[in-house]
Parts: C-alpha cells; structure tokens; sequence
C-alpha cells in the first residue's frame, strides 16, 4: 500500500542558467559555486545524507558536468593525496563519492515543474523529496528528515514554510493557511506563486523542500504554464491539495539563502567565521575592516 512507502529518494534540480551570477555562471554550474572551500550543492547531497535518503536524481542542463565531475572519483588525484599522506584531504575528497547519484539532463529550461516531471521514472510510485539548491538549512534535525518524519505521520504531502518579511512575498510560493492542526503544521487552502505583497494570504512563504507523493506527477503532465511562462510546481502542489491534503511545515531552524549575491556573500561570512582554517583571521579581518568602514 502507498502508504506505507518509506522516502527513500530525492530530486535536486539543477537545470536553471544562474544568470544572477553572471558572468561566473557562463561556464560554471550555479551550483558549483564554492561557499568557502564546498560547493554549494554538496550541502544539500549531505543533509539528503543526513535525513536517510538513500538515492538522489541530480536534474541538470547544459554547462554542468562540473557537478557530474565533482561527485565522480578521481583515482589520480586520491593516489597523490594517499603518496602525500594528506589523510585528511582523501578523507575529503572521497566523502563526495559515497551516495547513489544519478543524472538526468533537461534540454530547455521549461521551469521548475518540468525539472521535477523529469523525475517520473527514477521516483516511480513512491513519495519523494525536491530540495532546491538555493537555500542552505540548518538545524538539529535537519529539515529533510522534519518533513519525512512529518510524512510518518500524516502520509500526505509536506511543504517546508518560513515566515519572511511582508514586503519579500512577492519573491516566494506563499500559502493561505487554513488551520493549524498540530503545532507548526498547517492545513492549507491554496498555494499562490509570487503574490504581488498587497495580495498576499500569509507571510508563510515555501522555501526549497518538498516532500511529494507520486500524484504530483499526473498534476505535472497536465501543468499549464504560469508564472514566466514556465511550468510551475507550485501551481501543480495546488491543484493536487483539491484531490488530497498537502501540508505545510514550518520550519524554525536557519536558512540561508545563496541564490543572490548578497545571500551568497553573507553566507560565505558566517561559515567562513565557523571554519577552522579561517575563522580566526576572517574575524580580525572584520573587525579591522569595521573601523575604517565608520
């Protein structure tokens, strides 16, 4: 019985062109784009990982075989490390490889809705999860493994929400709430894509963790374009919340969002400031930098 499927799989789509990045993504995956010394899609493949998700569909377009490259092994490179002695470089290196990846190429960017329709082989009849690359979450738990812990309980499809500032829910999916059956879990009337502020039913915006049953994919297939032209999966959650409940999540732990440039650079400060090889300098650096600043 569907029901009882565990989530063993998810999707990470990978197929938009990164031209808020610009000219650095003209021939480098988005995705590849280091916070300090790891790609920025190495911390989604991890907290999949760390949630117990057992296979990952990477969805990719042109320009990013970099990111097929980078969780691919690289004898030469680990025999030089081993020669060196470098240990904990191997170690490194080699934490890239132990995950089932597969990939998949979307040939035109047609939105996000198609990138997931693309996974319809790979997902077959099982509830999966979508994790967007942009947005980098932390929390004890983290929140992959929320939302499939959530799915233990109400076999239903969850949305991740966060509350953000009135005037940034024109950026997001935002959702009109209906009740909130068990604390920090939302029942929920419709899914909206990029209300204009003025319009919007919540500041409870989707931020990029889906957890999805397989229904999804009959809403896909018949997806018209929305927002930009583009299939749009918000428009498609919508329409399958009319035939069984979708849920809303809230998630309180910490997002940091990397798909624009000040995102990207304030999240480079903060883990810069916890990673061991830099943290000392990169905090006298700041305070140094501060009083010239005044």
């Amino acid at each position: 019985m569907e029901n009882q499927k565990r989530v063993r799989k998810a999707v990470i789509p990978a197929a938009g062109l990164g031209t808020r990045f610009l000219p650095a993504t003209k021939a480098l995956a988005k995705e590849m784009l280091p916070i300090i010394d790891k790609p920025t899609i190495q911390y989604i493949v991890e907290e999949a990982k760390k949630s117990g998700i057992e296979d990952i569909l990477v969805v990719t377009g042109k320009g990013k075989r970099p990111i097929e490259d980078h969780f691919d092994s690289v004898p030469e490179l680990e025999q030089n490390l081993k020669e060196k002695g470098k240990t904990e470089l191997l170690r490194l290196v080699q934490q890239t490889t132990d995950i089932n990846l597969y990939f998949i190429r979307q040939s035109h960017p047609r939105g996000l809705g198609d990138a997931v329709l693309m996974a319809k082989d790979f997902v077959g009849d099982e509830p999966f999860v979508v994790m967007l690359g942009d947005d980098l979450m932390e929390d004890k738990v983290p929140l992959t493994k929320q939302l499939m812990d959530r799915y233990a309980e109400t076999h239903a499809s969850t949305l991740a929400v966060m509350k953000v500032p009135h005037e940034e829910v024109n950026k997001y999916g935002v959702i009109d709430p209906a009740a909130e059956t068990r604390p920090g879990l939302f029942d929920v009337k419709q899914f909206v894509e990029k209300p204009a502020v003025d319009k919007a039913p919540s500041d409870l915006a989707i931020i990029g963790r889906y957890l999805l049953t397989p229904e999804i994919f009959d809403m896909l297939e018949t997806q018209k374009p929305g927002a930009g032209n583009e299939i749009q999966l918000t428009d498609a959650i919508d329409r399958l919340n009319k035939i069984q409940r979708v849920f809303a999540h809230e998630f309180k732990g910490q997002r940091y969002d990397v798909g624009y440039k000040f995102g990207y650079l304030k999240t480079s400060i903060e883990f810069g400031l916890r990673h061991p090889e830099v943290k000392d300098d990169l905090k006298q650096y700041i305070k140094d930098l501060a009083k010239k600043l005044k």
